[in-house]
């Protein structure tokens, strides 16, 4: 017998008689709209095709403010993590966005409507205090608070969905299942107990010998479920890890294992941890289901969210009917040419382990991967994603003041390396885009922002075909340089090599040396929102590369270093 829904229901929000949806599509032309943001699409996939059952909708104030105190909804159903769609108090205005208010809401990639949504109310969060109930922290170098703090905007809007369609996508469909789909795939597989495996990271032979174990032990099936949402800064690729989640289920035994991918927001694992069980509740639901618990090295989980995780399936595993299968770390034996669990070994025997970063390391150096440790396929397909150090990809973002001497380091560094070859070389001058605009407007700091945005994507765009990109915007505050490294990190697959330098020439030497007289017509106050006369310059706290053209000679910052 299959497990009852989370929440009692099974949620299906898409209109599936055809005249009702062409009324919706209908009337979703003549309405205001938003173009949702990737991770906002995520969300919405979920909650329409059950995914986040009982949520019919975004999360309304009341619900959001019971869920960030209580880890329950307002109706004291389980469900730790908010579900939010948030707005700009630009869309509020723009849009007359009120309760009551039917607002289209469509693709970002192809502009399709996807819902309409009635809205409930629209309230301004506290986000420090969702940080630290929901996330655990306020710390802006947790990578989901970084995120709430930088990107999240600062209205929420709650309100119930109509679904004319579920985003489409054109990669990998036959592994991507409704929860409908896969209850169905269970029972015609005559599945009665399910382990899962949930993962953002590449699989090797670890982590198949012990998902292989948890099943024995149980008489059970595995279920691959990895996160295929957004990927985090420093992420494998999803293309290449499916690849690799490919490879690794033709290990298994004849019908012990399937893969099904999760359409999931990475920051939904990395925040309350119980959150991505409770995902698992409504998508694999064929009799009981039992979520392996790895400790590995190459899944970067603290152990502190190892232990909350543990603690709260637990106290909440009858709601859930998820039961937590833990295991030690799995290590390879040489002497018998298997993995065990570490606690399983006996002292003194030997025992070997790729960490992580180590593996990084030598797929980014071309350095031998053993045969104990993965699989050629699997290796062959990493690989693919990360070729020789020298046909890697990078950006060079270069930041200072207007006049600090970035744009003519910009133009040397793009002159030595075409001399050193085997790549094309990219520009990309701030000052390039602002002779657009005119030197005598300046952007405002929102305008700054929304640059370095589009300067970020195009250097990620680039670097991810095996070009040298060279960026020398201002740059001038810490939230928009991390987000061009996130971007080029996230997006720019093997090229994702971001190096940062500081030209740290003085306002006053910029001052001396503007031939233009740009920061004279800023202290004349002719001129508003220069940054270092009316606008602060936070010098970068995590640089690569310092250098100072009032103290330094172009040819000495280029070849000496």
């Amino acid at each position: 017998m299959a497990n009852t829904p989370h929440g009692g229901v099974l949620k299906d929000l898409i209109a599936r008689d055809s005249a009702i949806a062409a009324k919706l599509r209908e009337e979703a032309a003549s309405l205001p709209d938003i173009i949702l943001t990737e991770r906002q699409l995520c969300d919405l996939e979920l909650i329409i095709n059950g995914g986040f059952s009982p949520l019919e909708g975004f999360m309304n104030e009341k619900d959001y403010t019971s869920v960030v105190n209580t880890l329950r909804l307002s109706d004291g159903t389980l469900f730790p993590m908010p579900i939010t769609l948030d707005v700009s108090q630009e869309d509020v205005n723009h849009l007359s966005i009120a309760t009551g208010k039917r607002i289209a809401l469509r693709d970002p990639r192809d502009d399709e409507v996807l819902a309409i949504i009635t809205v409930e109310d629209v309230y301004k969060p506290d986000q420090v205090k969702e940080a630290t109930q929901v996330l655990g922290a306020d710390d802006p170098a947790h990578p989901s608070v970084a995120y709430l703090r930088n990107r999240v905007k600062e209205f929420y809007i709650g309100g119930s969905l109509q679904a004319i369609q579920a985003p489409v996508h054109f990669d990998y469909v036959p592994l991507r299942y409704t929860p409908a789909e896969l209850r169905l795939h269970f029972k015609k597989m005559s599945w009665r107990k399910v382990v899962a495996f949930q993962t953002r990271n590449p699989m090797h032979r670890a982590h198949r010998e012990l998902t292989i174990r948890a099943a024995r032990q149980h008489q059970a099936n595995v279920l691959v479920h990895p996160v295929v949402g957004l990927t985090k800064p420093g992420d494998v690729d999803h293309y290449t890890r499916v690849r690799v989640y490919e490879a690794i289920m033709a290990k298994y035994p004849n019908g012990m294992g399937h893969l099904a991918l999760l359409p999931l927001v990475p920051v939904k694992l990395f925040g309350m941890p119980l959150f991505a069980r409770t995902t698992e509740q409504p998508t694999s639901s064929s009799g009981e289901i039992m979520l392996v618990q790895a400790k590995t090295p190459r899944e970067r989980i603290s152990m502190d969210h190892t232990m909350l995780r543990k603690q709260l399936v637990a106290k909440y595993h009858e709601e859930l009917s998820i039961v937590m299968v833990p295991f030690q770390q799995m290590t390879y034996v040489p002497s018998t040419d298997e993995y065990q669990p570490i606690d399983e070994v006996p002292n003194g025997t030997q025992t070997l382990d790729i960490s992580g970063t180590e593996l990084r390391r030598r797929l980014k150096t071309g350095a031998a991967i053993p045969d104990w440790f993965s699989y050629d396929a699997v290796v062959k397909s990493l690989r693919e994603s990360y070729p020789p150090r020298n046909k890697q990809g990078f950006v060079v973002f270069l930041s200072g003041l207007h006049n600090s001497g970035k744009d003519k380091i910009a133009k040397a560094l793009q002159v030595a390396f075409n001399e050193q070859g085997g790549r094309s070389v990219s520009l990309l001058l701030g000052e390039d885009i602002q002779d657009r605009r005119s030197i005598e407007q300046p952007y405002t700091a929102e305008e700054r922002s929304r640059n370095i945005e589009r300067i970020a994507f195009v250097a990620a765009e680039l670097a991810r075909a095996g070009a040298a990109v060279i960026a020398a915007p201002v740059a001038a505050d810490e939230a928009s340089r991390k987000q061009a490294r996130d971007t080029v990190v996230q997006s720019g697959g093997a090229g994702g090599n971001f190096f940062l330098i500081h030209v740290a020439t003085s306002l006053e030497y910029c001052e001396k040396t503007d031939r233009k007289g740009f920061y004279a017509k800023a202290r004349k106050g002719d001129i508003k929102g220069v940054v270092g006369i009316d606008e602060p310059y936070e010098a970068p706290r995590k640089v690569d590369l310092v250098v100072d053209a009032e103290l330094q000679s172009l040819s000495e910052i280029v070849h000496s270093q």
